[in-house]
């Protein structure tokens, strides 16, 4: 007879463990709830960054791009001297140098507006996954 009371004790206990483990999926509802608003934030975040401008320049501000917050191109801007005087190969290398700078000044912008969003949470690599997103800087989690 003892022995019968062991196993039932075991299975018990195991019983036990295995609804421990379900505990939590109480708060799955509410952990859905949570990542959908997160999502509708960051939603709106790339929508607000949209509306955003950076500028980058290159060559002491002969080439300027103009980038939105998530890293678009806007805008670029040669200085007319360097059309009248054939600079093609100097526009060819400022051009790269000023889109950069801009999409630098882009992931800045970006990392802040993250860093709002979460609170000041350090986010790590968060941003370079939401980089892969659509609508992410195409050149970010490159190092």
């Amino acid at each position: 007879m003892p022995l019968c009371s062991i196993v039932y004790s075991q299975r018990e206990l195991e019983e036990v463990t295995v609804f421990k483990g379900l505990g939590n999926l109480a708060n799955i509802g509410a952990l859905v709830k949570q990542a959908q608003e997160m999502g509708g934030r960051m939603q709106a975040l790339q929508e607000e960054l949209k509306t955003k401008k950076a500028t980058g320049a290159a060559g002491g501000g002969l080439v300027e791009v103009d980038v939105n917050g998530i890293g678009e191109a806007l805008a670029v801007r040669i200085d007319p001297s360097l059309v009248e005087k054939g600079e093609r190969e100097m526009i060819e290398d400022l051009l790269p140098a000023a889109f950069n700078a801009a999409q630098a000044k882009a992931k800045q912008m970006h990392a802040e507006a993250l860093q709002g969003l979460t609170g000041g949470l350090p986010v790590g690599g968060f941003a370079d996954i939401l980089s892969q997103l659509p609508g992410g800087s195409p050149d970010a989690g490159k190092s």
